[in-house]
């Protein structure tokens, strides 16, 4: 027969064990909460984060609900090219993000005529752009001509008859963009890295 004190020494030693196995994973849990924060939230803010298409501006090239992984990283590096897709904040409004493609660079003069988008550049040659992007060239209007300083982009939306862009509110400065489009992540059948946009 075993008295009773011992039992109760017994029953203390399996409930310590039981308590130190508790807080071992809820430490282990904790660490791995911690760990995974630290790799995943400077990545979402400073390498790449998730963006929403809404609206017709960039369409055939983006449908409105399409969910894109922006880089955020390349512009700390290198400029935005001609032609590149980007996804910037809004001039009037840095709240508001929308996506646009590159159209001229600074230092250039964007020209529009007859619905032809044509870049002047500093040395005066007069080049036309192919845009193979654009299906309705012609509702490409008003007519004008920009010239962009350092630091400044005339931005366009694919459906040229159907964006709020640089013809409206301007050039806009490099502070203002975010990122460029590098994966489509949905719909599914148009998953795909997004290289020269």
């Amino acid at each position: 027969m075993i008295p009773e004190n011992e039992e109760i020494v017994e029953n203390q030693g399996v409930a310590d064990e039981k308590s130190k196995t508790i807080r071992s994973e809820i430490f282990e849990t904790l660490r791995i909460v911690v760990i995974s924060l630290a790799i995943v939230i400077p990545i979402r803010f400073f390498v790449a984060q998730p963006f929403i298409v809404r609206g017709e501006s960039m369409e055939q090239t983006y449908h409105d609900g399409e969910y894109l992984v922006v880089d955020e990283l390349s512009y700390q590096f290198t400029d935005p090219k001609r032609g590149e897709v980007i996804i910037m904040r809004y001039p009037n409004n840095p709240r508001e993000f929308f996506i646009k493609r590159v159209i001229g660079l600074p230092g250039e003069t964007v020209v529009i005529s007859g619905g032809r988008v044509a870049i002047r550049t500093a040395s005066g040659a007069l080049e036309s752009l192919n845009e193979t992007y654009v299906d309705n060239q012609e509702l490409t209007t008003p007519d004008m001509e920009r010239t962009l300083g350092s630091g400044e982009y005339f931005m366009m939306g694919d459906n040229r008859s159907n964006s709020l862009d640089s013809r409206s509110w301007g050039p806009l400065p490099k502070v203002d963009i975010v990122g460029r489009a590098f994966i489509r992540m949905w719909p599914i059948s148009k998953i795909s890295v997004l290289l020269g946009n």
